[in-house]
């Protein structure tokens, strides 16, 4: 099987099945001994397509007399493939994506190859005299066509940001984000595990601001198979989830409840930093994810977090002032993390913020109630939201009088890439080079 047909394969997969881009592309890279070009050139593909799919879509409906809706998705994938490699890829020559899609066509919708052949064609000769929307008439539709994210999104950014930024942003979600690990300092050093990972000729440097953060080089699949990973001497994690469980500050022998702890990256780096050394209850609402935090903390090496399946909307009376720290990674809208998970542009509805909101505050009112007088609870989502973020922690503290905001941007100033003037921090793609975060600590007075 060649990269092409692999890359429509794990496509079809996202778009139609609604598979994560994440796990489509891993099932795929696994299920085959594919050397490292390939492995690159269909992640490249793969990743390339979903970023543009907006974008191919506007391209393709000036050509098709067919509406995209009515286009099997076969096809519909196919050529949103090669308008990807005709439009972007500069090493791939046109008459190849071409000729190498019609190939796939035979294979996956027959009756289409004629039909693939002669639109492709067509753009190919066209392709200089496009039209985008006007930028000057219309804004938001010109970004949302260039850079592919749906326009009610675009606006809603624009309705907090400058023109210039959300444009930096926009173009920033479509770039390819560096790859963090973590090292698991109850097992290894860091430098030990720089000199394994360099004798697998993998490129890696150290992160200048988090001591167990390193720079790779590779993909997900091509670490999993490391032995360095299988033994858990490191942890596939971003640097502004590893801020997370770092600004917590968790110390030896405390209790410590993780209220949405699935897939337990945080959980797992929680008890690192606890050097294995007291009690981390673990909730999620999902079994099947909490078996995910329990396969993690196995791999490496964690045995003091206890797993329990609860729904952080719900209060549990017996816990009410019992724990040191709360740890509120709070289910949101994920539009921080689009440069990981670029379907995630496809999925949102402009309304589904406004119901999020309201269930975040009600988990972090009901999380706040856990703490210890004299403990910390910390808010954290993988958004850029305000209404998600600042609007959530204002109203909670207009709710509970009983805690205060501590400034964690001068406290953790030292591991917080660029300056921050506010007590709570928020992390863009486009200004810190990190997933778009925020996290907020506050005490109980």
């Amino acid at each position: 099987m060649n990269a092409r047909e692999s890359a429509l394969k794990v496509l079809y997969k996202i778009d139609v099945d609604q598979a994560y881009s994440n796990i489509a592309l891993n099932h795929e890279l696994k299920s085959q001994q594919y050397n490292k070009l390939d492995r690159n050139f269909i992640t490249e593909l793969v990743y390339g397509t979903l970023e543009n799919f907006i974008f191919a879509d506007y391209i393709i409906q000036q050509f098709s007399t067919v509406k995209l809706n009515k286009m099997d998705p076969w096809t519909l994938n196919l050529l949103r493939l090669s308008i990807y490699q005709i439009f972007f890829l500069d090493k791939v020559p046109d008459f190849a994506a071409v000729n190498e899609s019609v190939d796939l066509s035979k294979k996956y919708c027959k009756r289409a190859s004629g039909f693939i052949n002669g639109v492709l064609r067509s753009i190919i000769r066209s392709k200089e005299k496009i039209k985008m929307p006007d930028k000057k008439k219309d804004f938001s539709k010109y970004l949302s066509i260039k850079y592919s994210h749906p326009q009610w999104m675009v606006e809603r950014f624009l309705s907090y940001f400058s023109e210039d930024f959300t444009e930096d942003l926009l173009k920033t979600n479509n770039e390819t984000p560096k790859l963090y690990i973590r090292v698991n300092t109850l097992k290894i050093t860091v430098e030990e595990v720089l000199q394994l990972l360099l004798k697998n000729e993998i490129k890696v440097e150290k992160s200048p601001l988090i001591p167990e953060a390193l720079i790779v080089e590779g993909g997900f699949s091509e670490l999993e198979t490391l032995e360095i990973y299988r033994k858990g001497f490191i942890h596939i994690q971003d640097f502004s989830s590893m801020l997370v469980a770092k600004i917590l500050d968790p110390k030896e022998d405390q209790f410590i409840i993780d209220v949405c702890s699935a897939p337990g990256g945080k959980t797992t780096h929680i008890a690192e930093l606890m050097k294995n050394k007291g009690k981390i209850l673990a909730r999620d609402i999902h079994q099947h994810k909490l078996s995910l935090v329990e396969k993690n903390a196995k791999r490496l090496g964690v045995n003091i977090i206890k797993v329990e399946k609860f729904n952080g909307k719900d209060l549990d009376h017996e816990l009410l002032n019992t724990a040191d720290k709360v740890l509120v990674d709070a289910p949101c809208s994920g539009l921080g993390i689009i440069r990981r998970k670029p379907e995630i542009k496809y999925r949102k509805e402009a309304d589904v913020i406004d119901v999020i909101t309201e269930m975040q505050l009600k988990i972090l009112i009901n999380a706040s109630k856990y703490v210890k007088s004299g403990g910390e609870l910390l808010y954290s989502t993988c958004t850029i939201d305000p209404n998600e973020n600042h609007k959530v922690i204002e109203k909670f503290l207009n709710i509970s009088s009983e805690y205060e905001l501590i400034d964690i941007s001068q406290q953790y100033a030292s591991m917080l890439p660029g300056s921050h003037e506010e007590k709570m921090i928020q992390l863009y793609p486009n200004v810190h080079g990190t997933d778009g975060f925020f996290i907020c600590k506050l005490k109980k007075k």
